[in-house]
């Protein structure tokens, strides 16, 4: 992708035929955890792509009409009068749906492209972008709608663990090298970041290892499944706060994509009340006083 920056707007060179596309992120993916602008950009979309999974979440709350409504080629009218086609999104079909986006847009239609989380947090962003340069889809309008990613959702359920520095990582190495993945884990323990760790259904156990070279085996550890999807979500939402010496050996807690693990830094806590315990990292170490 050019690193050659536009002064022009390039929106005041798209055909007035045109539509947009939205890359609309949905969070965890239940009607209460989705912001009101990404609600609206599918409701009012022409095409909405979508997995199996994200379209029931999204029929929850009637973001979506009733798949019984939907005729046999993916089309609903809707309440309202609006027609929409819907379009069945899966992981082996990025390329080709991608492609098909840009031709919607360019028949005049606004395309919703429905990320779970936030698209830009290994979600669906990078994709569009790349798609876009390699199919000189410069015509086409893209907007990112940004949604609650599983870091934000994950460390909601355990308390406050992301109070100071944090980062994430992911320890999926289907696009690059475990050697790239190790050196950012390590960079990462040795900096003190409370880290995050996605697509930990691969390589969390090494993952857990090298952090613990660097860390001492009681750094806590959280493991959350399903953050925000209550049962709605392939295993069911819940959390465990373990040590990073024992992380690893808790492998039926990690249970699918789903599963997020925040290791927490030399300051990270536990803080109990009557209900139940948290995870707290402090900023910096400030007083009450401070505040």
């Amino acid at each position: 992708m050019s690193s050659d920056v536009d002064s022009t707007n390039s929106a005041d060179g798209t055909p007035d035929d045109h539509g947009t596309l939205y890359v609309v992120g949905i969070g965890p993916g239940l009607p209460e955890h989705m912001t009101k602008r990404a609600k609206a950009v599918i409701e009012s979309a022409d095409v909405v792509i979508a997995s199996n999974l994200y379209q029931e979440f999204l029929r929850a709350d009637g973001t979506l009409s009733p798949e019984d409504a939907v005729d046999d080629d993916g089309f609903v009218t809707r309440s309202n009068g609006h027609e929409q086609q819907i379009v069945r999104s899966s992981m082996g079909r990025q390329i080709e749906l991608a492609r098909a986006a840009f031709e919607y847009v360019r028949e005049g239609k606004d395309v919703a492209h429905v990320s779970g989380g936030d698209p830009s947090v290994y979600g669906k962003s990078d994709l569009i972008f790349k798609m876009a340069e390699e199919e000189s889809a410069t015509d086409v309008p893209i907007e990112i709608v940004p949604g609650l990613t599983a870091a934000l959702g994950g460390a909601a359920n355990v308390g406050a663990p992301l109070c100071n520095d944090f980062c994430t990582v992911s320890l999926s190495d289907k696009w690059r090298g475990w050697d790239e993945i190790e050196e950012k884990l390590r960079a990462a323990a040795i900096s003190d970041f409370v880290i995050v760790l996605y697509n930990c259904w691969r390589n969390y156990e090494k993952a857990v290892e090298i952090v613990r070279e660097e860390r001492t085996d009681d750094a806590l550890v959280a493991i959350v499944n399903d953050a925000g999807r209550a049962d709605a979500g392939r295993n069911g939402e819940d959390h465990f706060i373990t040590s990073l010496g024992e992380a690893a050996d808790h492998d039926d807690k990690v249970s699918g994509m789903g599963t997020s693990l925040i290791i927490g830094n030399h300051e990270t806590e536990t803080w109990s009340n009557d209900d139940r315990t948290y995870l707290v990292t402090p900023r910096g170490g400030r007083d009450v006083d401070d505040f």
